[in-house]
């Protein structure tokens, strides 16, 4: 009797452990594949920041520029 307890007991064990080895398995993979996601937005976020900052800086030097040939042309003019 006791061994056939033994036996059940130890079979189930088994029996929920791989169960339990496959959904840990599959929400390892859901977990790496979101980890992955949040990653590639977080960069393309950078990116685009990035982006926007060289734009900026892009419009500033421009704007100089064309501030510094109105100084220019205005001094020639005098």
């Amino acid at each position: 009797m006791q061994a056939k307890l033994l036996m059940a007991v130890v079979l189930g064990a088994l029996t929920f452990g791989a169960g339990c080895h496959r959904n840990t398995r599959e929400s390892a993979k859901d977990d790496a594949e979101r980890a992955a996601d949040e990653a590639g937005d977080t960069a393309e976020d950078a990116a685009d920041k990035v982006k926007d900052t060289a734009e900026d800086a892009a419009e500033k030097t421009g704007d100089a520029a064309e501030e510094a040939g109105d100084k220019i042309e205005d001094a020639t003019d005098r």
